[in-house]
């Protein structure tokens, strides 16, 4: 079994039921990092393997989306001895706030904890291009995607899988008249 999987067991983060994602899909199956990146040692291994792969690439600067990637991402920048922003939605945009910028030419490392669709990535990505940074890579935690969605040709997910996820008008969950829990940071 996959070593990352058996701590989201063993933490109760790996969640079973009806759940709305961030993405607006619908899924039987959730990954809660913030039970797992709770425990410092669990936050430190996992952080650890991400910035390994990523060390080599001469990073100045780690960014993650706010509110689930800014742990994992501030312990990936912590460990490779960089600078870590994040950005957060400001009336509904992806943005860079409270003074933190990005300078031309800057080496960025993007970090997230799960990804389904990749919005939040992609808004990140697109984030990174305007300040005309350099993207080096994109880090990631769960890819629920089964490899699917691509950031970049330097990207890399400890975890990576085939969740299936509906449109909520598809959902079967929804047909059974299950209750849909909203677990993610994002408003119902």
């Amino acid at each position: 079994m996959n070593e990352i999987i058996h701590i989201f067991e063993k933490t109760g983060a790996l969640k079973k039921g009806h759940f709305k994602l961030t993405s607006g899909l619908h899924s039987s199956t959730y990954f809660q990092c913030a039970l797992v990146l709770q425990y410092p040692e669990y936050c430190s291994l996992i952080a650890g393997k991400i910035a390994e792969r990523f060390r080599e690439n001469k990073v100045d600067v780690v960014i993650s989306p706010a509110i689930g990637g800014i742990v994992i991402g501030q312990e990936v920048g912590r460990q490779l001895g960089v600078r870590t922003i994040f950005s957060e939605r400001e009336q509904g945009e992806m943005k860079l706030r409270r003074g933190f910028e990005l300078k031309p030419g800057e080496r960025v490392l993007i970090c997230e904890d799960v990804v389904t669709t990749g919005g939040s990535v992609f808004e990140v990505l697109d984030i990174v291009k305007k300040y005309q940074a350099e993207i080096t890579g994109v880090g990631f935690i769960v890819d629920r995607s089964g490899g699917q969605v691509k950031f970049s040709e330097n990207q890399f997910s400890l975890v990576e899988l085939s969740v299936e996820s509906f449109q909520p008008e598809e959902c079967p969950l929804c047909k059974e008249n299950i209750p849909v829990n909203k677990p993610g940071s994002r408003e119902v």
